[in-house]
């Protein structure tokens, strides 16, 4: 089977674009003391592992850890940056497998890389379903987090064939 072409970086890519194997990789995004407190108080999360110095310098990691959760929605952020599911993602519609293998610490780099596993039509939705494996990297390209999403994606194809 031949490689599969890059994924194009390109706005709002249709089902039809993707192929398994293609890989795509962000930016990086930088985990601030602003996030880790803004989070906090989005979620709700006051765990003094996050959020208590003195007690986090105490505990395994000998720092405050970013919220997990914040590292998934800034890999979200990433990705959606750079467009191609800009204006033909209809739905996320599942994260599969997910782990949180390594913390993230204020001042860490993360970015993003994307391969496409998986495609499949679903032409009464409009579309098709792609299943993205998806690794979070920190500075020292050591996986953070990783696992799958799958997402609902347009069709580039005329429905009515006209």
């Amino acid at each position: 089977m031949p490689n599969p072409k890059p994924l194009e970086i390109h706005r709002g890519a249709y089902f039809e674009e993707y192929q398994v194997g293609q890989t795509v990789i962000s930016s990086g995004r930088t985990a601030t003391e602003t996030d880790l407190v803004s989070f906090a108080a989005l979620s709700g999360d006051w765990n003094p592992l996050h959020t208590d110095a003195v007690a986090a310098a105490q505990g395994p990691f000998g720092q405050r850890v970013v919220h997990g959760l914040w590292g998934l929605s800034a890999a979200v952020s990433l990705v959606t940056r750079l467009g191609f599911i800009e204006e033909t993602l209809i739905a996320f519609r599942e994260i599969d497998n997910w782990k949180f293998s390594l913390p993230i610490f204020i001042g860490d780099t993360i970015h993003v890389q994307v391969v496409v596993g998986e495609t499949r039509p679903v032409r009464r939705l409009g579309g098709g379903m792609v299943t993205l494996q998806v690794e979070i990297l920190n500075q020292d390209n050591k996986i953070v987090q990783q696992g799958s999403w799958v997402v609902l994606v347009k069709s580039g194809e005329n429905p009515t064939g006209g």
